[in-house]
């Protein structure tokens, strides 16, 4: 008895790891399935923006001076700053890279994003930018150890995490149903051009998304360099490429299965490293998407499109 008791709880303490690193994919997949859901294009430069608001973070918390006295001001201080930071950089992003190519095959604009995710990996390795060491994030809340029922730990920075997380989903859904910005992103994803013939400024709505997703993403960076503790410019290149993976096991376009996406991966990911070996959680990331592309292309909540010729 007390044996399987001792397995239910190694079971319990790695979900509760799981759900920090899901909430984490979780946040950078939205930007994602935003993007996807309005324009159509698979955003890979959307894991280095994420990576820029972890970075930026670090030099606003110097600047401030927030670094030196963590604190809950200092993190929302922070993280707003990060925030605004990251959206403003992807509607630049929007209007520099994607708007000139809107018409143009979708082979070009899969490129420009490649093109622009490796610009900003490779010039934020510049010495004159970040440079290509990695640095340590600073403690911008105290982290404590909570027992739950006596055998189940917590930190303050896992719980963190796991709320922040859930309140900028929960004020995203409040933006897509509750607002005219969020009718006019859902007009545009259901159907561009009917949107536009009706009134809806379809440049506006796109560069909304991209600023939205970009200040998702860019919370999802001081979560990450909360939890992690440094980061560097490379950093946002494979949870970028998990999140899409689980944006892709949720069900792309589809809000509700990014969600479902990054706790579903996190979940995973970390089970695979408590009981198999740590060599293998990045891998359960692909062998996850070769399964869903095979089994389910559309992802759990997504729905099928059938494309006419």
């Amino acid at each position: 008895m007390r044996q399987d008791f001792r397995i239910v709880e190694l079971f319990l303490q790695y979900a509760l790891q799981g759900l920090k690193l899901g909430s984490i994919y979780a946040l950078i997949a939205l930007g994602y399935t935003m993007v996807y859901g309005v324009l159509r294009l698979i955003n890979f430069a959307h894991g280095d923006v994420f990576m820029l608001g972890a970075m930026l973070s670090i030099y606003f918390a110097r600047w401030t001076k927030l670094g030196a006295h963590p604190s809950w001001i200092s993190l929302v201080a922070i993280m707003a700053m990060a925030m605004v930071a990251c959206g403003l950089i992807g509607g630049v992003i929007e209007r520099v890279a994607y708007r000139p190519l809107r018409n143009a095959p979708r082979l070009s604009l899969l490129i420009t994003a490649i093109g622009v995710s490796l610009f900003i990996e490779y010039a934020g390795q510049l010495s004159q930018v970040f440079g290509a060491t990695p640095q340590v994030f600073p403690s911008l809340v105290g982290n404590h150890q909570w027992t739950i029922a006596g055998k189940l730990t917590i930190s303050t920075v896992e719980a963190l995490v796991f709320v922040v997380a859930v309140l900028l989903m929960l004020v995203l859904h409040g933006i897509v149903h509750h607002t005219k910005l969020g009718l006019a992103m859902r007009a545009v994803s259901f159907n561009f051009q009917a949107a536009s013939l009706m009134g809806v400024n379809v440049n506006r709505v796109i560069s909304f998304t991209f600023v939205l997703g970009s200040a998702l993403a860019g919370a999802a960076g001081v979560l990450y360099g909360l939890s992690y503790h440094s980061v560097d410019p490379l950093c946002g290149f494979m949870p970028g490429i998990k999140a899409f993976v689980a944006a892709v096991l949720g069900g792309i376009g589809s809000i509700p299965g990014a969600l479902l996406g990054g706790f579903l991966l996190g979940e995973a990911e970390t089970l695979t490293a408590g009981y198999i070996s740590s060599t293998y959680k990045d891998a359960i990331a692909f062998v996850i998407l070769i399964v869903v592309l095979l089994v389910k292309p559309s992802g759990l909540l997504g729905k099928r499109v059938v494309e006419k010729v």
